[in-house]
């Protein structure tokens, strides 16, 4: 097998343009036909063609099919935690519902929070959370679940508040030092961690300032609609005759933090926080589980068991009478990811035939063939991880492959290794949230419940910080030359 990998061409620019072309293009034409409902059937479809087209031009060039598919495999081996994990997101989502989490979330930040401040809170509170945890996945599971009712409530937009959750949990994701993705650029780029973390200040907070300032304003400007506030009361009034409200009913999330800020792994941590709320189900909304099992003739302790059961397999369905409230609160169960793992699957298919291929490697030495200054090299390493966050549809990749593509290129030019692992984060990190079949755009859009091109103009946050560091590298601010010792910061006018 290795000696027919060796004797495989090397792709030409135009084998390698071939795919991603078609890819693009398909996938416009899927957001033209189907708009928000893109992600849920037609851009699997343009996946999974585009990466027929790519194993093709592979086996043009050499390439064996057993190897293309191994490849494929590699790919999405290296997924399974996340698919894992969207599949615990999801039992969870159902079983919180139903014991009375999500609702008292909902009745509570109704109760205390009003359109004008609920934006910033929301980025605010989600910042805390996953800064504390360091899981951006984490803290949308959960806490942006609730968030995302609270905006319903308060007749605010969804894909805004989507926006701002998503602000806030890849602000403190990506400055927290729990984070895997904070960990893995300094490693990647040789650079140490605090000084990584110190160093994407200067993007950071100048993105998360901003995009606050928006969403205040925007908050503002609900506030002053007299229209956004009618219906709270009636909905607080509707989640309290239906369900048992309270604090005590939030300790499902706190048993969550606790167990994510002592580092246990994601996937146990969320199925026994799924459980903790099949628990409190039972014990505070018996009669909802017992509704939820349909069957009358079941004696009610095998009927709390199915009722409980039925959660995690398919959600939690509202029976309030009430269309809307029941919008609201029928979520959850692991059957409604398939959908968002079917795009998972489709997306990491056509990333592991262009990495096995050597398409995804030519790619990106084009893009270093053409950075001749600092400031192109720094773009170079952001649009490269913007690029693979689009092809390849991981962020460790986004973060592992440009990180040791343009190492050495940093080194030879001079540059301190935090500029490279900054860069890696502005992009790799920062907008796999914004790529609809990423892992990370796939897994929010399915939590929260909002298309991934719907929240995308409002994570003002993830579009920023991109933007602000290329304008850092062009400018040579904040730029760290090598030969000044690490930490010291000095302009470089080296051009572009």
């Amino acid at each position: 097998m290795t000696d027919d990998t060796r004797e495989a061409r090397d792709p030409s620019l135009v084998d390698v343009a071939i795919p991603v072309v078609l890819l693009v293009g398909l996938l416009g034409l899927a957001v033209y036909l189907f708009g928000e409902d893109a992600s849920w059937g037609p851009n699997q479809i343009a996946l999974t063609l585009c990466a027929l087209v790519a194993a093709a031009v592979g086996l043009k060039n050499g390439h064996r099919w057993d190897d293309i598919r191994e490849g494929v495999g590699d790919s999405i081996m290296q997924a399974m935690p996340a698919i894992f994990i969207l599949l615990a997101v999801g039992a969870l989502v159902g079983t919180w519902v139903m014991c009375g989490t999500v609702p008292s979330m909902i009745y509570l930040g109704l109760k205390f929070l009003s359109p004008a401040v609920f934006y910033p809170s929301a980025l605010i509170v989600c910042a805390i959370i996953s800064a504390s945890i360091g899981s951006s996945w984490t803290t949308v599971g959960t806490i942006g679940v609730g968030m995302i009712g609270i905006a319903n409530g308060l007749g605010l937009s969804e894909p805004a508040a989507a926006g701002a959750i998503v602000c806030g949990a890849y602000f403190g994701d990506k400055l927290s030092p729990l984070s895997d993705t904070t960990n893995l650029a300094p490693a990647v780029a040789g650079s140490d961690l605090y000084t990584h973390i110190k160093h994407m200040l200067w993007t950071t907070i100048p993105s998360v300032v901003i995009a606050l300032v928006i969403f205040t304003v925007m908050g503002l400007r609900a506030s002053s609609d007299e229209s956004a506030m009618a219906g709270v009361q009636e909905t607080m009034t509707l989640i309290d005759s239906h369900f048992a409200v309270g604090w005590h009913l939030l300790i499902p999330i706190a048993v969550v933090l606790a167990m994510a800020l002592r580092k246990m792994p994601p996937f146990p941590v969320i199925m026994i926080g799924a459980l903790v709320g099949g628990a409190f189900a039972v014990l505070f909304q018996p009669d909802q589980v017992v509704v939820l099992a349909g069957d009358d003739e079941l004696p009610r302790g095998l009927a709390l068991t199915a009722g409980v059961w039925q959660a995690l397999v398919s959600g939690f369905e509202a029976q309030t009478g009430v269309d809307v409230l029941d919008d609201l609160l029928s979520r959850g169960g692991m059957a409604s990811m398939l959908e968002v793992i079917w795009l998972v699957l489709s997306a990491l298919m056509f990333g592991g035939v262009m990495e096995k291929t050597g398409m995804l490697r030519r790619l990106v030495q084009l893009i270093l063939g053409a950075a001749r200054g600092t400031g192109s090299l720094i773009a170079a390493t952001i649009f490269t991880g913007i690029g693979v966050n689009v092809i390849a549809s991981d962020q460790y990749m986004a973060i592992v492959l440009p990180g040791r593509m343009f190492r050495l290129e940093f080194e030879d030019r001079g540059l301190a290794p935090q500029n490279l692992s900054r860069a890696l984060e502005d992009s790799g990190t920062i907008t796999s949230p914004l790529v609809p079949w990423n892992t990370c755009g796939a897994y929010m859009a399915g939590t929260l419940g909002v298309a991934t091109i719907a929240y995308l103009p409002f994570a003002f946050f993830n579009l920023l910080c991109p933007l602000i560091s290329l304008g850092y590298g062009f400018t040579g601010f904040t730029i760290v030359k090598l030969e000044n010792g690490a930490g010291s910061a000095s302009e470089d006018r080296s051009g572009v």
